[in-house]
């Protein structure tokens, strides 16, 4: 049996010795991890580099194109009343702002109905119609009857009459229409409405209608005196003992009335006109503005006296008095419906409850606002059905449900609410209804939806469709929406509420203040992380762990000779190098800011200071704009040659339209709108017109929203636009530019494409064609990209204008911030050089990593090795230590033998 221990069998210490000879053969792994963690650490380096160069580039992302530079503030003297937003382009100054409307949708509500799913109706095939447009004349409001019999003696009793609420002010004295339309409109301001009187006229039977006959000529001859008042104006007089015929006769009284006399004259003070005549019995009396006209025949009371108002030469008359009185309106001024009540409405010519409508107005689609067409029949002619199915339309209206919660046994507390889904006086709707197969519309449909400012309403309106109203410095402006664009030159103003305000616009020099500044220390951040990782510390005597590496170097050496070097490319800048805005290096590498002087600059030079830090391009040509450009654009200034312009897609028409086109019930066209190579079934779609006659303007603002209320087409942006020409052709246009822009029209059923286009012809449009600086450019609509591998790689221009040819140059720059955001990317993300760097370090790991593995495995052979050795030298030392004590022993014993 072998010995199981090293080294007791011969006393030799075996793992002492194999320990101290494998610690001299595993000295290398030392060296391994040395390696290791010196790749490691400049990994981390890196990963802190990445991080600081990626916080200074995202310090120069607002600093990289205009809107990070030239800003202006806009700080209004009541902000509650309104906000503004300016832009570069805005002139310092005051402004007076006075907004008397703000922008709302219009919103309609039907009656109630029990429920939600009930059938509305037969089912009956209907094509409801929403087109969108202005309302324009008349007023809305409600129209009294004529005020009560008794208001002309009695007044009316105060509390009588109550609108929106407020009561207002009546007695005993309010015995008129305009005198109770003077009371409304004491109130107006409290409550949104005023009132109007209508004319007061006479009885068109007053003076009969048969002849002389019915005004009898005035016989006194019996002793009595007669007198004709109107309006107090006495017209006629006649003494006692005055036969008939000889006196006040129909003819004398007209011919009192007719030229230059003195009744004339009196009645006109008076307001008084006059109209028909006595002697066919026409003779009416009218006061313009509402106030009552009395009429009185006064006989006296002794004697007697014949003929007269009503009654024939002959007949007594007994004197007779009446008095005329009119009817108001209510006006509402922002076009809400108006809460009438009191104690006497009916006093007042009114009936308790709200309402309101458009009265003696008319309506104009308006061919920028879409319109759109459902169907509804059998399977959804239900409140909740309708409310899908306009949903669904998305042409610009929306449709909700709403409940009073009232209930009980006779209760409809469920409503259709209709609301314009843009704001604008614009966004008021008209609801036409239409059947199929020569079938008319549904009626109990037509009850629910039909709705035309200039006709029946059968919809309330509680909220009108209203423009926001406003005056800035006395000028009037108005705007679909509460905001307000273009009044002032690069301002943006949000009206919230009604009021007036000041608004003051000036350079907003601490912005531009704080840029420059974030810029400054975002360069400090990132040096002092350079430093850190590739500089020596002498004290320390110890190197970052960057130290020497060139990708490092390379970075702080691009990054100082860009800020360096001088901006070129922008003709007509006074601004080419930073230390012109106060920013120059320190000997220690870092920036300072001299704030007076950038001061001085944003004085001077406030246009050009963008064009230090931000990509920036002007043209000599107005019509040339800079949209944006790449990394490898270069600076410098360029010729722009235009060979052809972007044109439009087009269908235009041959046939010369008529005065009116009438438009069959179901007709529907497929459209194709800015289809592409291949087709696209996004792009086709079809078009309900709506059945009705149309002039050549209304035929084409139809046309132009029922295309445009496609929502697949205005989910792509595709519109178009509709105009009747001078030779009375129609002709639709692609709002878009280019080879992608394309309109082509054909019929499906009813009237026929060629009954408003005749043979028309279709025309696809163009892209934009030229070069920039003599180079190579590609259209894309009206955009023009410089061709790669050019100087003009990446700029790209819009080109507008009507003119081909040479169209000037286009100075180009780009700023430090700009290069340097350039610069930081070539650096940053997958295929940079920091990841790179980084990636090439990581693999050096790895294989060091491989190798200490390889090395590790070659420690164990070699220990296995020495200890299979010294285990033989272990095993042959004991075997002989054995033999010599044996030997011993013998000797021993021959020697006492």
């Amino acid at each position: 049996m072998g010995i199981s221990s090293p080294g007791i069998g011969s006393g030799i210490d075996v793992n002492t010795i194999v320990s101290k000879l494998m610690a001299v053969e595993s000295a290398p792994l030392a060296d391994f991890d040395k390696k290791s963690a010196s790749y490691l650490a400049q990994v981390s380096a890196f990963g802190n580099l990445s991080g600081a160069l990626g916080s200074f580039q995202s310090s120069l992302s607002s600093l990289t194109s205009l809107s990070g530079f030239q800003t202006m503030s806009a700080t209004p003297g009541d902000n509650s009343i309104l906000t503004a937003t300016a832009t570069g382009t805005a002139i310092p100054g005051s402004y007076r702002i006075n907004v008397t409307q703000v922008a709302q949708a219009q919103t309609l509500a039907s009656g109630g109905y029990k429920t939600t799913t009930a059938a509305i109706g037969t089912g009956a095939k209907t094509t409801i119609n929403f087109s969108l447009g202005t309302v324009s004349g008349g007023t809305f409001g409600i129209t009294g009857t004529a005020l009560g019999a008794s208001l002309s003696t009695g007044g009316l009793t105060p509390g009588a009459l109550t609108i929106n609420n407020t009561a207002i002010a009546t007695d005993g004295t309010t015995r008129s229409a305009r005198l109770l339309a003077d009371a409304i409109n004491a109130k107006s301001t409290t409550t949104g409405v005023s009132a109007k009187a209508a004319a007061t006229v006479t009885s068109a039977t007053l003076f009969g209608s048969g002849g002389a006959s019915t005004f009898g000529d005035i016989d006194t001859s019996g002793g009595g005196t007669y007198s004709l008042s109107v309006g107090g104006v006495e017209i006629a007089v006649q003494a006692a003992g005055v036969a008939g015929g000889s006196g006040i006769t129909a003819a004398s009284l007209d011919a009192a009335l007719t030229g230059n006399t003195a009744v004339a004259r009196a009645l006109a003070d008076a307001n008084i006109t006059v109209t028909g005549t006595a002697a066919d019995g026409t003779l009416q009396f009218t006061n313009a503005d509402g106030s009552n006209i009395a009429i009185a025949e006064a006989v006296s009371s002794t004697g007697t006296v014949t003929g007269g108002i009503g009654n024939a030469a002959g007949v007594a008359n007994i004197g007779s008095s009446t008095t005329a009185v009119s009817s108001i309106s209510l006006i509402s001024a922002d076009g809400s419906p108006i809460s009438v009540g009191g104690t006497n409405p009916a006093g007042a010519g009114f009936t308790a409850g709200v309402g309101g409508a458009y009265l003696g107005a008319s309506f104009a689609a308006d061919s920028t606002r879409t319109s759109g067409n459902i169907v509804i029949d059998s399977s959804n002619n239900t409140l909740a059905g309708i409310v899908a199915a306009i949903n669904k339309g998305n042409f610009g209206v929306t449709a909700s449900i709403v409940s009073d919660g009232s209930t009980g046994t006779n209760a409809t507390p469920n409503r259709l609410i209709l609301t314009s889904s843009a704001t604008g006086a614009s966004s008021t709707m008209k609801i036409s209804l239409s059947g199929s197969g020569g079938n008319p519309a549904d009626p109990a449909l037509e009850a629910l939806l039909g709705y035309d400012p200039a006709g029946t309403q059968n919809l309330s309106q509680k909220a009108a469709a209203a423009d926001t109203k406003a005056t800035v410095n006395g000028i009037d402006v108005t705007s679909s929406s509460a905001g307000i664009s273009g009044a002032i030159s690069g301002v943006t103003l949000s009206t919230l509420k009604t009021g007036s305000t000041t608004l003051t616009i000036a350079k907003d020099s601490s912005a531009l203040n704080s840029s420059v500044s974030g810029f400054v220390k975002a360069y400090n951040d990132l040096n002092s992380q350079i430093n850190q990782l590739s500089g020596y510390n002498a004290d320390t005597k110890t190197g970052g762990p960057l130290l020497g590496d060139s990708t490092i170097r390379n970075l702080s050496a691009s990054i100082r000779r860009e800020m360096s070097s001088s901006i070129t490319g922008l003709e007509g800048s006074k601004l080419t190098n930073l230390s012109q805005i106060g920013i120059s290096f320190q000997k220690d590498g870092t920036l300072t800011l001299d704030n007076s002087k950038l001061g001085k600059a944003i004085n001077d030079n406030y246009g050009d200071i963008a064009g230090l830090f931000a990509a920036v391009g002007r043209g000599t040509d107005p019509d040339i704009k800079f949209v944006s450009s790449t990394g490898k654009t270069q600076a410098g200034d360029y010729r722009v040659d235009i060979t052809q312009l972007a044109t439009q897609g087009t269908l235009q028409g041959t046939a010369v339209l008529p005065a009116e086109t009438t438009i069959d019930a179901d007709t529907t066209w497929t459209v194709t709108l800015n289809d592409t190579v291949p087709s696209n079934v996004n792009n086709t779609a079809t078009i309900t017109l709506p059945a009705g006659t149309y002039n050549p303007s209304q035929l084409a603002t139809m046309l132009q929203s029922s295309i445009n209320g496609v929502s697949a087409f205005s989910s792509a942006g595709a519109t178009v636009t509709a105009t009747v020409g001078d030779d009375g052709t129609l002709k639709l246009n692609s709002t878009r530019y280019g080879s992608k822009s394309n309109i082509h029209i054909n019929t499906a059923t009813g009237t026929s494409v060629a009954t408003v286009f005749g043979t028309g012809t279709s025309v696809d449009g163009k892209d934009v064609a030229g070069t920039i600086g003599g180079y190579t450019a590609t259209g894309d609509g009206q955009t023009l990209t410089g061709a790669a591998g050019a100087p003009i790689e990446g700029l790209k221009l819009t080109i507008a204008g009507d003119t081909t040819g040479s169209r000037g140059s286009f100075g180009f720059s780009q700023g430090y911030a700009y290069q340097l955001n350039t610069l930081a990317s070539g650096y940053l993300g997958s295929d940079g050089a920091i990841t790179s760097r980084t990636t090439g370090l990581n693999k050096t790991v790895k294989d060091i990593e491989k190798q200490k593995t390889a090395f590790s495995d070659r420690l164990t052979d070699i220990e296995k090795r020495y200890r299979d050795q010294y285990s033989t030298l272990d095993t042959t030392i004991a075997s002989m230590n054995t033999t010599a004590s044996f030997l011993t022993q013998q000797f021993a014993a021959m020697a006492k033998a």
